[in-house]
């Protein structure tokens, strides 16, 4: 993946990535941060890492309104897809 994809699936400009003031910037690596541990936690039980991002980009959560856990990162939304996985570790059901 490169860069430029990097940013757009993390809701940020080519430039927060390629610029190494912006990549440092806290925005930048809380985006960052947010997305790689939403990924780390859904590995497990996707089957890898191909396949956690795969999820992570494009599997529909209901209980969202159908958005993906991508845009739900994307609109600052981190802490409300990680209570979803803490509640679906719990044993709950989606």
């Amino acid at each position: 993946m490169s860069k430029t994809q990097l940013a757009l699936m993390l809701g940020l400009s080519r430039e927060s990535l390629y610029k190494a003031k912006r990549a440092e910037a806290e925005k930048t690596q809380t985006r960052v941060r947010e997305m790689l541990e939403v990924i780390a936690r859904v590995m497990s039980w996707a089957g890898g890492q191909q396949q956690a991002m795969a999820w992570y980009r494009a599997q529909p959560i209901a209980a969202f309104g159908n958005r993906t856990a991508e845009s739900l990162v994307k609109q600052g939304k981190a802490a409300t897809v990680r209570d979803y996985l803490d509640f679906l570790a719990q044993g709950n059901f989606a």
